[in-house]
């Protein structure tokens, strides 16, 4: 047996272990807090109560209850202050199962709670500071994708139907409501004429958490676009600065996430686009050609290069009307901080090495050097 299933065998019988005894130390909790108030209500009916408050109060909800916890807030304090805000079913219970797990030290602060969280989860927000959950799943949308293949991903992992998905994200209504709710980041300019898909761009590439086993798509769309404004805000002043747009910055950091592979510099992938763009010389990025023709090519032949669409980066001049693909954080930075450079051209090699130059006779050696035979 190989090193990394060892490994693999052995964390996964930890991970049972220690559900194990969760179960053992719940059930034991159950019997000891039946012991502690039978006399008060009756043995079944007790049990049924107990059982009932260590469950979340209702796994469904998403409405997010504000909770202040005081400094010096002991744990009755706590207790009550949760079932007064209706986190908790009982005070009590809460009280006898944080002391039973050795629970007692607890930060001051506000917190953004549901009635959806287990207790555990409530204790775990309550110790570290910040709101912790439990996620029922988690969904991973890898950089540079475009909204159809997200679409894709997102049915795999969540079973909401790609054409549900398309539909609404292109759907009018959608569009409006969105635009109103996050209307730093959604501006007029994705409802430009010559925008294929005004969200293209917009959807956060990142690991996301659900907890709920059957997130709605406006609850996925809802938390990718504020993945996108949290990762975008932090760049509002470069913004202003340089007096571009949000649009703009997507846009820029689509083709650098299209250009790049595993080894690439996106910095200096930024500088050629930006020393061209100087210049008023086109972009010629394949990628471009490629998302204009709608389609994936292993490699992009010179027909294509004519293709007549707005988003065609050889022949039109600029950047294209709008993003081509999910930007990941590092794109984004490499947008705002680009090498210092004079290159003009640069190309991968079949090991996905660029090598870039200021010369065009250079750039066609290097690809006659690194390209022969393609």
């Amino acid at each position: 047996m190989e090193n990394g299933s060892k490994k693999d065998v052995m964390f996964e019988r930890m991970r049972e272990k220690k559900k194990e005894v969760k179960i053992v130390r719940r059930i034991v909790l159950v019997i000891t807090l039946v012991v502690l108030i039978v006399g008060l209500i009756g043995g079944r009916s007790v049990y049924k109560y107990i059982t009932g408050a260590l469950q979340p109060i209702d796994p469904d909800s998403e409405e997010v209850i504000e909770v202040e916890i005081p400094i010096g807030s002991g744990l009755d304090t706590i207790s009550a202050k949760l079932a007064e805000k209706g986190i908790i079913k009982d005070a009590r219970i809460f009280k006898y199962y944080a002391k039973f797990n050795n629970e007692s030290q607890f930060q001051a602060g506000t917190y953004d709670l549901t009635k959806a969280m287990t207790l555990d989860e409530l204790i775990e927000s309550l110790k570290t500071g910040r709101v912790y959950r439990e996620p029922v799943f988690t969904m991973t949308v890898p950089e540079g994708l475009t909204l159809k293949q997200i679409a894709t991903v997102i049915e795999k992992r969540t079973g909401i139907p790609e054409k549900e998905f398309l539909d609404y994200v292109n759907d009018e209504a959608t569009i409006s409501m969105l635009m109103g709710k996050y209307s730093t980041i959604l501006t007029e300019d994705i409802q430009a004429e010559n925008i294929k898909y005004p969200l293209e761009g917009y959807l956060f590439p990142a690991t996301y958490p659900f907890y709920e086993e059957k997130p709605t798509v406006a609850t996925v769309v809802d938390t990718m676009i504020q993945a996108t404004a949290t990762n975008v805000t932090p760049f509002f002043d470069f913004l202003q600065r340089e007096e571009k747009s949000v649009h703009w910055l997507l846009t820029f950091a689509s083709l650098l996430e299209e250009e790049a592979t595993a080894q690439s510099d996106r910095e200096t992938i930024a500088s050629v686009f930006y020393n061209r763009l100087k210049i008023d010389m086109p972009l010629q990025t394949d990628p471009t050609v490629l998302y204009a023709l709608g389609e994936h090519k292993d490699r992009v032949l010179y027909a294509d290069l004519e293709v007549q669409d707005p988003y065609n980066t050889y022949v039109n001049k600029g950047l294209p009307p709008g993003p081509i693909a999910g930007a990941g954080k590092s794109s984004l930075e490499a947008v705002i901080d680009p090498s210092q450079t004079d290159y003009l051209y640069f190309l991968a090699d079949k090991q996905g090495v660029n090598h870039f130059t200021d010369s065009y006779d250079q750039h066609l050696k290097n690809r006659d050097l690194y390209l022969s035979g393609d």
